[in-house]
């Protein structure tokens, strides 16, 4: 048998179908089928070629559920759970991190492991289906493998993506604390994801920042309190909303979560002093910024954070937190469009241009 899939060659170049091989099952590894897969800024990049060291042609796709066909020897998923055919997961992508460099072991910042390898991202499609955009997808082993919670659906872990787990870390960089007046720079997936969980860890005020209009109206029905539009409301409004909410002090805590320079100077200038700044955000390099050490950093005594990927503890408790406040949270309004492997080019361009917040690939959409 071949498994169908959805391959990016190399930058720009179109979208192409691939039938790759059925792969010959290891010890310890995993075959599902797709559910779902998600397409996140990050396959945006991939597609412009914005990420160094990706051996095209690959399968995309880093965050995906799928359903467990067949297991070599496979008992359990990551948290001790009994695993069977049949079983709905997803997966933490990041993957063969060494467990021996100076990052593992001391720094503790797998993600950070030379030896690090993405889902989707850094495996080539030369080597398997090892990507969403597939029809089955090839879990090696070490895989860290999870079953979605009793009432979760892949719609729910989807609908957030990649934007659900890295938005829950930098929620969990910044250390914010009950009552806290939270700005969030961005309304894509990432911002959506990271005012939920400030509402949910006990901010007293969350402000999202962003556009289109179609994804400030997600962050409000995610729970945010105020949202400013980058379109119709100046740098200036914006900054003196935030004062007036404040008494004139500035945000406790700002998370940048949308991917542009231009918006850590305009953070930092929110932020009071003594304030957290994470970024979250700048997953690939986007260019540069000017600021002032002295007004930015110094004289604020400003702390901040970066909050680079994730690691399998964000996987984890996003997806317990998911559980719980399921309906409070429906990530699966974000989902703004389903696609086939045969319009994955589609959906890049959809996110792209901002005409969807997240689109999902569905290879039964055209088998």
């Amino acid at each position: 048998m071949t498994i169908r899939a959805a391959i990016m060659t190399a930058p720009e170049a179109p979208i192409e179908l691939w039938d790759l091989d059925d792969p010959e099952l290891e010890l310890g590894s995993v075959l599902l089928q797709t559910v779902a897969s998600e397409v996140c800024g990050t396959d945006v990049h991939l597609y412009h070629g914005r990420l160094e060291g990706v051996p095209y042609p690959i399968v995309p796709g880093h965050v995906s559920v799928g359903r467990v066909l067949e297991t070599r020897e496979v008992k359990t998923d990551a948290l001790g759970a009994d695993l069977n055919q049949g079983d709905e997961v997803t997966f933490y992508d990041v993957h063969e991190v060494c467990n021996n460099c100076y990052y593992c072991t001391v720094a503790q910042q797998h993600n950070r492991c030379p030896h690090r390898r993405v889902y989707g991202i850094t495996y080539s499609a030369l080597d398997g289906p090892l990507g969403g955009w597939a029809e089955r997808i090839y879990l090696k082993p070490g895989v860290r493998v999870m079953k979605l919670p009793e009432g979760v659906t892949a719609d729910d872990v989807i609908g957030g993506g990649c934007g659900l787990f890295t938005g829950f870390a930098a929620v969990e960089r910044s250390e914010l604390a009950m009552g806290d007046t939270v700005v969030v720079q961005g309304s894509g997936p990432v911002g959506l994801a990271a005012a939920a969980f400030a509402v949910l860890r006990g901010a007293g005020t969350v402000v999202v920042i962003g556009a289109p209009r179609s994804r400030l109206d997600l962050a409000r029905q995610l729970g945010a309190d105020i949202v400013l539009s980058i379109e119709d409301d100046s740098a200036g409004v914006r900054a003196e909303t935030i004062r007036d909410i404040t008494s004139g002090r500035g945000a406790d805590v700002v998370i940048e979560a949308s991917g542009n320079p231009a918006a850590v100077s305009e953070g930092l200038d929110l932020l009071r002093d003594g304030g957290t700044y994470v970024v979250g955000g700048h997953y690939t390099d986007t260019g540069s910024v000017m600021i002032n050490p002295h007004l930015h950093i110094n004289r604020k005594h400003a702390d901040i954070r970066g909050q680079w990927g994730t690691d399998f503890r964000h996987t984890v408790r996003a997806l317990r937190l998911l559980a719980k406040y399921r309906e409070r949270l429906g990530f699966d309004r974000v989902i703004g469009g389903r696609y086939g492997l045969a319009q994955a080019e589609a959906a890049l361009h959809d996110v792209a241009s901002l005409r969807v917040t997240k689109a999902v690939i569905d290879p039964a959409l055209n088998p």
